[in-house]
């Protein structure tokens, strides 16, 4: 007789054991579960963003190209920059832009220097590339619908064929 009470005992530990071991397999599901669904969330969230962050970059870089393209306009000009007869006044390259050119104005022919240095396109995928060479160029000459490089930069803009989160092509910026 004092078999069948400490059998059944061991049944209802077997038992238990079962069910919280079953439990614990429901629960770590529901986890998972969870997990993946806050998952789904967030990643398009912080790709909506990491979105968000590089076209700021572009804005800020194209802004600050073309200040130093219309400084150096500017200082063309006024007879600061030299330039041959019948030119437009732009630059010839970007690089032009961060070496700088000498001031015929200077008593001691000192450099103009239109930008620090060429901002990288934050939308080019290559770093090996000169951050001069990650930017497509327009000259004056050619049309603003189809902007190609010509003896002069006259405008910059990014050669990705990636539209904004406002829906305009980035390169129509």
């Amino acid at each position: 007789m004092s078999t069948e009470p400490a059998a059944a005992q061991a049944l209802l530990i077997a038992a238990q054991e079962r069910l919280v071991t079953e439990l614990t397999l429901i629960e770590l599901l529901v986890t998972l579960g969870i997990v993946a669904v806050l998952a789904s969330i967030v990643v398009p969230s912080a790709q909506l963003v990491q979105q968000r962050q590089k076209e700021q970059e572009l804005r800020l870089a194209l802004r600050d190209i073309r200040q130093a393209l219309d400084a150096y306009k500017r200082a063309s000009d006024e007879g600061r920059v030299e330039k041959e007869a019948g030119a437009t006044g732009y630059p010839p390259s970007l690089e032009m832009l961060a070496a700088g050119v000498e001031d015929r104005r200077s008593p001691k022919r000192e450099k103009i220097h239109f930008i620090r240095r060429i901002p990288r396109d934050p939308f080019h995928t290559d770093p090996e590339v000169p951050a001069t060479q990650t930017w497509g160029l327009r000259a004056y000459a050619s049309e603003a619908v189809d902007p190609r490089p010509g003896d002069n930069v006259y405008d910059v803009h990014t050669l990705s064929n990636a539209k904004g989160l406002n829906g305009i092509a980035l390169r129509d910026w």
